[in-house]
């Protein structure tokens, strides 16, 4: 794992990554007002607010929103086509498959821009080995990361427990 990256990650047994957002929203706004005595916390010129709910959106939808291209459907060619082409991405070669080029257009450019607190769910399979298939989204997964002030703050899945589905 990443942990210059990640404060905080976490698995409970039985759970999935809905219990685990809620989880993480009460831990986040119940520090936050320990330390603060309040659920906000000044940063700089910015107020952010732990209170919860967080704002949830699939990484597809973040892509979109920031971009302006749906990769929903997309296969890796047309994923690529697009990185290179339309987002002028540089550094995009043949081997990256549609998990890292949707991790590469995630990180440049959605990634910093999310400074209150966001959970980014639901990822493609292609980035998420041993997380289980998302229960009505084909392709994706059950997993997030929660993002503040541009970083990454804590992230969670639910645990693929099935064997034979471990390194497909």
């Amino acid at each position: 794992h990443n942990p210059e990256f990640t404060c905080m990650e976490l698995y409970v047994q039985y759970k999935d990554y809905n219990w685990m957002m809620s989880f993480t929203e009460d831990l986040l706004e119940t520090i936050c007002k320990a330390v603060n005595g309040s659920a906000e916390v000044k940063n700089g010129e910015r107020i952010i607010s732990f209170k919860a709910p967080f704002r949830r959106l699939p990484i597809l939808d973040a892509i979109k929103e920031k971009t302006g291209f749906d990769l929903s459907d997309k296969n890796e060619e047309e994923i690529r086509k697009i990185a290179i082409e339309d987002l002028k991405m540089e550094g995009i070669d043949e081997s990256f498959g549609k998990g890292k080029l949707v991790d590469e257009i995630f990180g440049e450019f959605c990634e910093g821009t999310f400074i209150q607190p966001t959970f980014i769910t639901d990822y493609p399979v292609e980035m998420s080995p041993l997380t289980k298939m998302h229960r009505s989204k084909p392709g994706l997964t059950e997993r997030f990361e929660s993002m503040v002030l541009g970083k990454e703050l804590a992230k969670a899945r639910t645990v693929l427990k099935d064997p034979s589905h471990q390194g497909n």
